[in-house]
């Protein structure tokens, strides 16, 4: 799955969570989830969750951790259902 796909797919994902629509609109790889979305840490595990079931991948605490960004949380989705 190219990163396009896998960025829109994540946007999808994310969408009924995002509190700041206009951030989430124009949002980039460094858009930080957290602070430019206003997405709060139980929509973020919500949100790691679903990720887990799209994809059929299962994201440890230690990756969960690090998915503060759209190009941090496509690097690890990438990384998981893309072995290397």
């Amino acid at each position: 799955m190219t990163r396009e796909k896998l960025t829109a797919a994540l946007k999808e994902i994310m969408a009924p969570y995002v509190q700041d629509q206009a951030a989430f609109e124009a949002a980039q790889e460094d858009t930080h989830l957290m602070n430019d979305l206003k997405i709060n840490s139980q929509h973020l595990v919500d949100i790691i969750l679903d990720v887990e079931d799209a994809f059929d991948i299962e994201i440890d605490d230690e990756a969960a951790e690090k998915m503060m960004t759209v190009g941090a949380a496509v690097d690890i989705i990438q990384a998981l259902i893309q072995p290397a």
